[in-house]
């Protein structure tokens, strides 16, 4: 692996590029490196190595002469391994109402998911993407979500400091009051009897919110139940769909007013 090191780095492949070519992040190609054999990669990403290199198995790798010639036909393989996978990644349907930044971001987001869902056998990253998927499911009904994510990448040294994205004053408060509570956290001063209480007041509040969806979910069904039969039909589809909501907001209307 020590050769393989001095290999990438005679031929000028950082590893932000060799992990675009892999299609992995740059943090598992790392990983990768720390390996003591290649062999021990996972099967797709050795092949694909192999191949970007010119060689066939693993053990051709200490035979490798770097001199200029090699560098142009590895960077020539690179390069157009590179293009045509992000061309024919960014083409696809999923991807053709985005513009290019938010082509590129969706990708990158979708690799990086890929990548540790791969390890069908770990839950804790199964939980973590499923409640991430949560969290993205809500990120328009709360600005204070859009704080936590900015707070995440500025503690992670990928944002500045400095830099607010969104409303400056909230965001700067919102991140000191953040930070306070991390910093408390991480302390280990704060023991769970001494916030149980705290606790359970958030536990009463989801409760609260849960039971006046249920409220709003059983109204609507009333209404709907209602509009359904002054209207004349049987059910909701999608023909009479548009009508049966007019309907509703009418009888809706109806009820504030009376």
């Amino acid at each position: 692996m020590e050769r393989l090191n001095e290999i990438l780095h005679e031929l000028g492949i950082s590893k932000v590029k060799l992990a675009k070519f892999l299609g992995v992040s740059r943090q598992m190609i790392y990983n990768y490196l720390e390996l003591d054999d290649i062999n021990k990669w996972p099967k797709d990403k050795k092949v694909l190595l192999l191949n970007l290199l010119g060689i066939k198995s693993a053990n051709e790798v200490d035979n490798i002469k770097v001199d200029t010639d090699y560098i142009l036909d590895v960077e020539s393989r690179l390069n157009t391994i590179v293009q045509t996978g992000s061309k024919n990644d960014l083409n696809n349907n999923l991807f053709n109402s985005l513009g290019k930044k938010q082509k590129e971001l969706l990708l990158n987001i979708m690799n990086i998911i890929k990548e540790h869902l791969e390890d069908d056998k770990d839950e804790n990253i199964y939980n973590s993407y499923k409640y991430l998927y949560h969290f993205i499911q809500t990120i328009e009904t709360s600005r204070e979500l859009k704080y936590i994510l900015a707070y995440i990448s500025k503690a992670a040294g990928f944002t500045e400091p400095l830099e607010f994205k969104f409303n400056e004053e909230e965001q700067f408060i919102f991140e000191s009051i953040f930070f306070s509570a991390m910093s408390l956290y991480n302390s280990g001063g704060v023991s769970k009897t001494k916030i149980a209480e705290s606790h359970r007041r958030f536990v009463n509040q989801i409760e609260h919110k849960k039971e006046e969806q249920l409220s709003r979910t059983l109204e609507l069904n009333t209404i709907k139940a209602q509009a359904l039969k002054e209207l004349g039909y049987v059910s909701m589809t999608e023909d009479n769909a548009s009508e049966i909501l007019r309907k509703m907001a009418e009888i809706e209307s109806r009820n504030v007013t009376s």
